[in-house]
């Protein structure tokens, strides 16, 4: 195992229930907490790599290991402020913001990588985690819902957010937090993404977004919907105790058929 020291003047980009983000100087080091299993850190390290791999604009892997006993993943920073931020400062340019935003999106869903996790595996262990919140029928009319939905090899994030864009000063974009990554339907990477925003309370927001999304990419909006009680179900598998509720109005697998 690779010990890593940080710089004693780093500078906290952010924090998270697990996780704090430090501007290191030249590099990004992404320190979890304990209680973050190992092989979720390596996993993420890995889902960069093959987003990397399959030409994706992400932010380059310097090293992995640990610092002062935590789990710590660095990355070469980059350059510029988050489409968030950007939007948070002038919201004139928000409009604008929504469509390179999805523009991204749909770029990203371009790109193939064999190597990642498909996303129906990934969904069925989490709706299958959720037996404590969902009961044996609701699991079972989801994986089933889960099952015809269609079999596709789309590169999709898992947490596409504005706050993961980072534009550069000429205006590229590198795409960050690949934690979530997998290969599927990019029609369920939106679903993720409008879930997110609902949640937040961006309901305006939200909803620009899905039709430009479904306009952008010729998926009806049916399709998105459809995937909604799975995404919902599945986020209910991280026992986020604040969040149950809202996710529970939306797994009910009536109300999109």
């Amino acid at each position: 195992m690779f010990t890593m020291e940080l710089p004693k003047d780093k500078k906290v980009i952010r924090t998270r229930n697990n996780k704090v983000v430090y501007d290191c100087g030249d590099t990004v080091a992404k320190v979890f907490n304990a209680t973050k299993p190992a092989a979720d850190i390596f996993n993420e390290a890995l889902n960069l790599s093959r987003a990397a791999q399959a030409g994706i604009d992400v932010p380059e892997i310097v090293e992995v290991g640990k610092a002062a006993g935590s789990w710590v993943i660095s990355t070469k920073k980059v350059e510029g402020k988050t489409m968030r931020e950007i939007g948070d400062e002038d919201a004139s340019k928000r409009p604008m913001l929504t469509e390179q935003f999805v523009e991204l999106q749909l770029d990203i869903h371009k790109h193939r990588n064999p190597l990642l996790n498909r996303q129906k595996d990934k969904y069925t262990r989490m709706i299958n985690a959720a037996g404590e919140v969902l009961d044996e029928t609701t699991r079972y009319e989801l994986l089933m819902r889960l099952d015809g939905m269609p079999n596709k090899h789309e590169i999709c994030h898992g947490d596409f957010v504005p706050s993961n864009v980072i534009v550069r000063e000429d205006g590229s974009h590198c795409v960050c937090d690949w934690a979530h990554a997998t290969q599927g339907d990019g029609a369920a990477d939106c679903a993720a993404s409008y879930l997110h925003f609902k949640m937040r309370g961006a309901d305006e927001f939200a909803e620009n977004y899905i039709n430009a999304y479904c306009e952008k990419s010729g998926v009806t909006k049916e399709h998105v919907q459809n995937w909604l009680p799975i995404i919902a179900a599945s986020e209910l598998s991280r026992g986020r105790v604040v969040e149950q509720d809202f996710l529970l109005s939306w797994v009910n697998v009536a109300d999109y058929q």
